[in-house]
């Protein structure tokens, strides 16, 4: 069974990597919008949405950015990342009133989340947020989805049909993790927020990662020298 689930993955791989040169036009258009004040919002329900939750909350202690420069919006509020509220994601305009709350300006890019390309939550929220004149991302893996449509950066993950038909937290899930992986470091890779392939600018804000912050320094005195 599990060797199964396995082989079933591999699709996740192939699927990132032909999505690989849009994530690049759209780095290249965030990356001055973000360096003017611009920000970087995921949003998405269920599974998608706390995708987009986690690599946001990530953001902040790996690249030293603070937290609201880049967001993370879930139907369904805080609640929905611990407990399913399935409901929420059927309102097309809550969406919208979500991202009405973060007081959206044109530098924003607004990244909208969703297996199926047809979640009514997140639809909504890539609309309204096209009508702010925001720039536009959609992670899906249904092509002419409406959130494909909606998005002026439709990102197609091809993953194909679940072991567990439906269950998107499966290669849906995965596929959508590893492109908000590239999507985020890509983007804190041109903001200087690294030097090489070191967290230059990580927070150390436990024991681990103050270790952490001496040996990057270490190794980066090292090579000045």
């Amino acid at each position: 069974m599990l060797r199964a689930m396995q082989r079933e993955d591999r699709a996740v791989f192939a699927a990132v990597g032909a999505v690989v040169p849009t994530l690049a036009r759209a780095i290249d258009l965030i990356a001055p919008r973000f360096r003017a004040g611009g920000r970087l919002i995921y949003i998405g329900a269920g599974t998608s949405g706390r995708l987009g939750v986690l690599d946001a909350s990530e953001c902040p202690p790996t690249f030293g950015i603070a937290p609201a420069r880049v967001v993370g919006v879930i139907a369904g509020g805080a609640r929905a990342l611990r407990h399913s509220v399935e409901g929420a994601e059927d309102d097309p305009g809550l969406g919208g009133r979500d991202l009405e709350r973060l007081h959206l300006r044109p530098l924003d890019t607004v990244v909208g989340i969703a297996a199926s390309g047809r979640t009514p939550y997140t639809v909504g929220a890539v609309r309204y947020a096209r009508r702010q004149g925001c720039l536009t991302l959609a992670l899906t893996s249904v092509p002419a989805s409406p959130l494909a449509a909606a998005a002026e950066f439709p990102l197609l993950l091809r993953t194909g049909p679940e072991v567990i038909a439906g269950s998107t937290r499966m290669k849906a899930g995965s596929a959508q993790k590893m492109a908000l992986n590239l999507l985020s470091t890509g983007l804190m890779v041109r903001l200087g927020r690294t030097h090489g392939n070191l967290m230059a600018c990580v927070q150390p804000t436990n024991t681990k990662l103050r270790a952490r912050a001496r040996r990057i320094r270490q190794a980066l005195a090292k090579a000045g020298q």
